[in-house]
């Protein structure tokens, strides 16, 4: 009789257990599937704010008043509207993709000191990206308009006398994983993955245009070629002035570019004056880099899709250009590795191209 009952125990014990397990097995998909949220204590992010201005600019890029003006801007796409108790604070996600793009990977004090997992930090910088992008309206505009180039200009022919130059551009490799699609055109004439991100710039190496889209393969005259500026300037939308590229691009009546090899004195003085005026995008490009080292390649490629690179590619220029309205100066730019060659162009120059720039060495 004692034995009887000593299995009917058991049996009852485990029938007890495995409906425990069933419900915690039917807690935890609840939990997932999103009908029973989990509570997410975050502690105060006020603190990192309250560090001074150097500890800030040191991770972040930016100090207080800056990082609290891009907080307000950014804040009602980020403000999420959702039945959470407790949403990721605004200020948090900013900090979060700042210190991101500011290294290349997650800050570990950040997820420490606040409380939330990496994986959680991760989800948020997206939509941070993307709300930075919207603000380049504001931060990276064009001269095509008169009104906007005489500045411009006259900035551009105090560096070596070239005169009426509205941009300097060039292109730059931002090195990725190799894509699981179409991964042979990613990669680059260096032979590693990229997206070749084209820059113009004006003189004080503030970017007024970038394309971020094309694969690492794509040539830079291809790119300009098929960019709103490029088909703008060949429709003629700017009637007095032009851009300066490399040996790079061919040779047009609003882009010019340096003699392959110069004859007469005047000639050599054109390309003495071009290359100081056109470096300007190397420099701009520098800065760009060393303030943003996700971009830069000697701290390792991103790690996202390539769509998503190109995002943060933009963001960081947008990021750059609200650096150099607020003063923000970075210290000695030290020199990065060389982009890939794109190679001459083997093109017939137009005559009115040629003509356009005899005109400029016959100046100069």
């Amino acid at each position: 009789m004692l034995l009887i009952k000593v299995r009917t125990y058991i049996k009852r014990v485990q029938i007890d257990t495995s409906r425990l397990a069933m419900a915690a097995l039917a807690l935890l998909e609840d939990i997932l599937n999103g009908r029973i949220w989990r509570e997410q204590t975050f502690r105060d992010y006020n603190d990192f704010l309250a560090h001074d201005d150097d500890w800030l600019i040191s991770r972040f890029r930016f100090p207080r008043a800056i990082l609290l003006e891009l907080c307000t801007e950014l804040g009602p796409n980020l403000e999420s509207e959702t039945m959470r108790s407790h949403a990721l604070p605004v200020p948090l996600q900013v900090l979060t993709t700042l210190g991101f793009l500011e290294t290349g990977s997650f800050r570990r004090e950040l997820a420490d000191r606040s409380g939330i997992s990496q994986s959680c930090l991760s989800c948020a910088m997206p939509a941070v990206w993307d709300g930075i992008i919207h603000l380049s309206t504001r931060y990276i505009m064009f001269p095509y308009d008169a009104g906007d180039q005489p500045n411009i200009k006259a900035q551009f022919a105090a560096i070596a006398g070239f005169p009426n130059v509205i941009g300097a551009i060039d292109c730059t490799h931002i090195a990725i994983r190799a894509p699981s699609e179409e991964e042979f055109a990613y990669v680059n004439r260096k032979h590693f993955h990229s997206i070749n991100v084209r820059i113009i710039c004006d003189a004080q190496m503030r970017l007024t245009n970038i394309v971020a889209r094309w694969p690492g393969a794509t040539h830079d005259s291809y790119i300009l070629t098929n960019s709103m500026v490029g088909m703008r300037l060949q429709a003629g939308r700017v009637r007095d002035g032009w851009l300066l590229g490399d040996s790079g691009y061919p040779l047009k009546t609003w882009l010019l570019t340096p003699l392959t090899n110069p004859q007469t004195e005047r000639e050599r003085r054109y390309n003495d004056a071009h290359s100081p005026t056109r470096s300007v995008v190397e420099r701009a490009i520098g800065q760009l880099k060393c303030r943003w080292r996700c971009l830069d390649r000697t701290g390792g490629m991103l790690l996202y899709r390539p769509d998503k690179v190109c995002r943060i590619i933009l963001a960081c220029g947008v990021l750059h250009n609200v650096a150099h309205r607020h003063g923000i100066t970075l210290g000695e730019v030290v020199a990065l590795p060389d982009d890939p060659d794109p190679g001459l162009v083997h093109v017939q120059h137009n005559q009115q191209a040629i003509q356009a720039r005899q005109c400029v060495i016959a100046t100069i």
